[in-house]
């Protein structure tokens, strides 16, 4: 927990862990030149069930400086350039440059890739993808390896969603034509790109799009990078389902809670992310630079 203030008042914020790490994002910036009290409760425990022998308390203090958003962690989904729970499909022929893999479901929950199984049963290939394929029925290492990476897109993606807004219901959910500079942006709605967006910034600089609802780009549109953005430090972290129009360009990694549809000729730098299903037609999907 986090408190400030006498008598202590708790700081809402979302704690985000994986193995034995966690992180507390706050609901809102912390209020600057303000000490506070963060304590981890002897209700903490180790994987064998060991609980800490007494609270652990630390405090610190803000300042008046506002540092960059960090990035949003992976984990083990940033090995791929599409990771699906229920399925992925592809109307041939797509191209993607990246792993794909599914799981739970098995290989037959991807579909169109014309797939050739390895010999040694750990993974497939197809002509449309630049890298491996992966699904929840082949050998270890592989289901584990899966398991581990969907729970760690379910954890990127509480992660997304958890941080301090910076701008909150921007072009009332319609972003066309905007330049956008490094920064958490939160819609308690769909968001609309009818026409291109730019994203303008250093290589160092976060972008993270949280989205209630739907995100929809519309034919033809462009997410554009200037000034050194980078695709890997750009988060869509979407609570709907995520529609690339014919022809749109995207930018980034989505992080969507349902389904991702990448129409006839769209492309993406980036990674789709997805906890039902991924379909591409004709499409271009390339993982970013590390």
């Amino acid at each position: 927990m986090l408190t400030s203030g006498a008598p202590a008042v708790p700081v809402a914020g979302t704690v985000v862990y994986a193995d034995t790490t966690a992180v507390f994002w706050p609901a809102a910036h912390l209020a600057a030149d303000t000490t506070f009290t963060a304590t981890i409760t002897a209700g903490a425990t180790s994987a064998p069930g060991v609980a800490l022998a007494a609270d652990y308390v630390w405090s610190f203090s803000t300042s008046a400086t506002v540092t960059p958003e960090l990035p949003v962690n992976l984990g083990g989904a940033g090995n791929f350039a599409i990771l699906a729970k229920s399925g992925i499909s592809t109307v041939p022929t797509s191209s993607v440059t990246g792993d794909i893999g599914v799981s739970p479901a098995a290989a037959t929950y991807i579909t169109g890739f014309s797939l050739i199984l390895d010999s040694t049963t750990v993974f497939a290939t197809s002509t449309q993808v630049t890298g491996r394929v992966y699904a929840a029925d082949y050998a270890p290492p592989t289901p584990s390896n899966l398991t581990t990476a969907v729970g760690d897109m379910e954890l990127a993606f509480t992660d997304a969603a958890g941080r301090a807004p910076d701008v909150t219901e921007l072009g009332a959910g319609n972003i066309g034509g905007l330049t956008l500079v490094p920064g958490v942006y939160k819609w308690g709605t769909g968001l609309l790109i009818p026409t291109d967006v730019t994203l303008t910034g250093s290589a160092t600089d976060v972008w993270i799009f949280q989205i209630a609802q739907d995100l929809t780009m519309s034919s033809g549109a462009r997410v554009v990078l200037a000034g050194g953005a980078v695709p890997r430090n750009v988060f869509w972290q979407v609570a709907g389902f995520v529609d690339l129009g014919t022809t749109a360009h995207g930018e980034g990694i989505v992080l969507c809670q349902t389904a991702i549809t990448l129409r006839t000729g769209a492309t993406i730098n980036g990674r789709l992310l997805a906890q039902t299903a991924v379909d591409i037609d004709g499409s271009t999907v390339v993982e970013p630079a590390p």
